[in-house]
């Protein structure tokens, strides 16, 4: 008797790709409308989900035509629109690899990612053709073609060479494409760190690890616990993606989100005037941004003309979520629950999650909100600690302050090229993140600070995220941050960055009456952690991805400190 062929590949070998996430939407929904993209002279333009499939052919094609084969990477430096996820998923699910460009870093940390990951082709749009121009004869040795994206026909007058226009590019290449089975464990995006402690640093990601995010992802929706009041959750949800795409692919939102089918809203440039616009106009249910985002959406003096009724859900990343901001968001959107969570470039999307366990289904709505601001719990899939300098896990006290590690399916593996700092970063099994964390009774994580950025004060640590956090719950701030002044006998002591709220006229003494009231005096935070210096500024360094800029602060440390008031002795 023959033995029957068996086919493992297609069982219990059965590669996990990405480009499994693009085939269910087209195979459920074909003609519903998956992606509409507003250009900044508010055009809008629609796409079903068989419409983009076929234009994602068409361009995988032409990648074979520009002579992209499996492993190279492909960059784009774009902002958040149907071109940009377009190239994200021919590069990868041809074979290649997708490295959405930082455009906000600086102009020589750009040149060293292009350099370093070795782009073979950069697409790029209207709005960084100035940026690529200045990059190009430092770039010009490592990429072998340059795409333009515009709705506008035409080429701009430009030395870049050789330069294709994309729609010309991809018109008349075939509408279908037989996307190969890779074995999952192909390269699939590249992501660089912002490089606040040297150059930035690339994490690559594989199929498989992209592909188990997005499961994990969606089975984290279904984990939720609802609570009296929450809003019945939507049969398909609609998505704003006002994070940048060059943010670890907006947190992969992309991936997990068009697997779930998903109706993808893209908003160009963001903007408050664009962000009400497209709530109001495609009935938004959820978005995500950095608290700098949110801060500028409750400062925009035109919402109230808008009906943002559709909003319930709005997770912040990027930076803590302070308890202030949130409840100043939420005043304005009553339907809409705002929450934290935490990721790095390291860890693909978010890891850390503030979901609501199930004994607080009737805790009071005030201590829901608390823990709704901390970073939280893991996602399914992963493991996360926080352990002190021996490696051991700090108590669950909610005072001590330990570092963050990491395991799980889609924590990155290694840097690229850069095989001391993998093993640096990876050590007994667990990625070291270089945040400060702290975590309670109940499991939650709450960061503390980056490690660097702690403001050492004697023999103690002063955690610069929970005192931004408790200062930005005054009513009269819209951000704080803090940093450390030198100091012959403390080392260091504790200076606070403000921007008042618009109309606001208070003084540096009422920041230190209020941190009395709302953290000395209710045991959040001890008396020597108070500011010794008070600074009110017009703006918050901010870094490429919005996050407060301690590096460049401490840069302008003189000019700061010269505005500053001290306001209690040491």
């Amino acid at each position: 008797m023959t033995e029957k062929t068996l086919y493992p590949e297609y069982s219990k070998h059965y590669p996990l790709l990405v480009k499994n996430c693009m085939r269910r939407p087209l195979d459920l929904y074909p003609d519903e409308i998956a992606m509409v993209y507003r250009n900044e002279a508010g055009q809008y333009f629609r796409f079903t989900w068989r419409q983009w499939h076929e234009r994602t052919c068409q361009l995988a094609h032409a990648l074979k035509v520009l002579g992209a084969q499996e492993g190279d990477r492909i960059a784009t430096m774009a902002l958040n629109h149907h071109w940009h996820m377009e190239n994200i998923y021919a590069a990868i699910c041809s074979g290649a690899v997708s490295h959405p460009i930082n455009m906000r870093l600086s102009v020589d940390h750009i040149a060293y990612t292009i350099n370093h990951a070795e782009d073979k082709i950069v697409f790029f749009d209207e709005g960084v053709s100035s940026i690529v121009e200045s990059l190009y004869d430092r770039i010009r040795d490592k990429v072998k073609a340059f795409v333009y994206m515009s709705e506008k026909p035409g080429l701009p007058q430009t030395k870049i060479a050789p330069l294709y226009e994309y729609e010309a590019l991809i018109q008349g290449q075939p509408k279908t494409y037989e996307w190969p089975d890779l074995n999952e464990d192909t390269d699939a995006v590249l992501y660089y760190t912002t490089g606040t402690t040297g150059l930035p640093k690339g994490a690559m990601f594989t199929n498989r690890q992209v592909y188990l995010m997005s499961m994990h992802m969606m089975a984290m929706n279904n984990f939720d616990i609802r609570l009296p009041g929450d809003p019945l959750r939507p049969n398909q949800a609609v998505l704003l993606i006002n994070v940048p795409l060059f943010h670890i692919h907006a947190w992969g939102v992309p991936f997990y989100q068009v697997f779930a089918a998903a109706k993808l809203v893209f908003p160009g440039k963001f903007t408050p005037q664009s962000f009400c616009e497209l709530v109001q106009n495609e009935k938004v249910t959820y978005c995500s941004m950095v608290p700098t985002m949110l801060a500028m959406i409750i400062e925009y003096p035109d919402i109230g003309k808008y009906d943002l009724s559709s909003l319930t859900h709005i997770t912040i990343g990027g930076g803590a979520l302070p308890l202030g901001l949130k409840q100043k968001a939420e005043k304005l959107f009553p339907l809409m629950k705002a929450g934290g969570g935490y990721g790095m470039t390291e860890t693909l999307a978010l890891c850390l999650t503030p979901r609501i366990k199930r004994y607080m289904e009737d805790w009071p709505e005030e201590k829901i909100a608390q823990v709704r601001v901390k970073a939280g719990l893991p996602y399914p899939g992963l493991e996360a600690r926080v352990i002190d300098e021996n490696g051991a896990d700090v108590p669950r006290d909610s005072k001590t302050i330990g570092q963050i590690v990491l395991r799980g399916h889609w924590i990155a593996e290694r840097y690229f090229k850069e095989p001391e700092k993998s093993a640096e970063a990876w050590r007994g099994g667990w990625f070291h993140t270089g945040d400060a964390a702290k975590v309670d009774s109940d499991g939650y994580i709450t960061i503390v600070d980056r490690i660097t950025d702690v403001i050492r004060s004697g023999a103690e640590m002063v955690p610069t995220v929970l005192l931004e956090n408790i200062t930005s719950n005054a009513e009269f701030v819209l951000e704080a941050t803090y940093v450390g002044v030198p100091d012959e006998k403390w080392g260091e002591i504790p200076m606070a960055l403000i921007k008042l709220a618009s109309g606001e006229k208070r003084t540096e003494q009422d920041v230190l009456d209020f941190l009395q009231v709302e953290g000395v005096d209710k045991g959040k935070i001890t008396k020597w952690m108070l500011p010794v210096y008070v600074a009110f500024i017009d703006d918050v360094p901010k870094t490429s991805v919005g996050k407060y800029d301690k590096i460049a602060i401490r840069k302008r440390l003189d000019e700061f400190t010269a505005k500053a008031k001290k306001v209690r002795a040491v």
